[in-house]
């Protein structure tokens, strides 16, 4: 079965672009879509509305930076802090070129930086090479929630 690819983003317009270059890719993994930080974790965490979603991580976080009430880099920040989670591709899909986002963002361990790019058949582009790269070529670490699992009934 594939995972899943997490998009969290707020902005409809956005997320809207996003989906259309997912599409385009024609990545067989489903698209979870979050609309803000709180709503991210819960699913990743597996709690309240999400606690009875199936076990195991995304393929790949693809992360809105300005986020409503828990923002980008406190969801990355938590992210890295979780062992179930901190091994999980996350990618930072902003429109912030702000070099402190940059930074912050490698310090708390960002796979992947991206800036959105403002031309249409460029930002389908980017969407559809991150989608290809972190779904289907990406080999994940050893020790994935699958593995230590396996590893705990043994």
């Amino acid at each position: 079965m594939l995972k899943p690819i997490l998009l969290v983003e707020d902005d409809t317009r956005d997320l809207e672009l996003t989906l259309l270059a997912l599409e385009r890719s024609q990545l067989a993994n489903d698209v979870v879509v979050l609309r803000d930080g709180a709503q991210a974790l819960s699913y990743l965490r597996r709690e309240d509305a999400h606690a009875d979603r199936s076990e195991g991580n995304p393929a790949v976080i693809l992360l809105d930076l300005k986020l409503p009430k828990v923002n980008g880099l406190e969801v990355l920040q938590a992210v890295r802090a979780d062992p179930g989670l901190r091994s999980i591709p996350v990618v930072m899909l902003t429109s912030s070129q702000q070099e402190t986002d940059v930074i912050r963002s490698y310090e708390l361990g960002v796979n992947a930086y991206v800036v959105k790019p403002v031309e249409f058949k460029q930002f389908v582009a980017a969407i559809a090479d991150l989608g290809i790269f972190w779904a289907v070529l990406n080999e994940p670490p050893p020790g994935s929630l699958k593995a230590s699992r396996r590893y705990e009934h043994e």
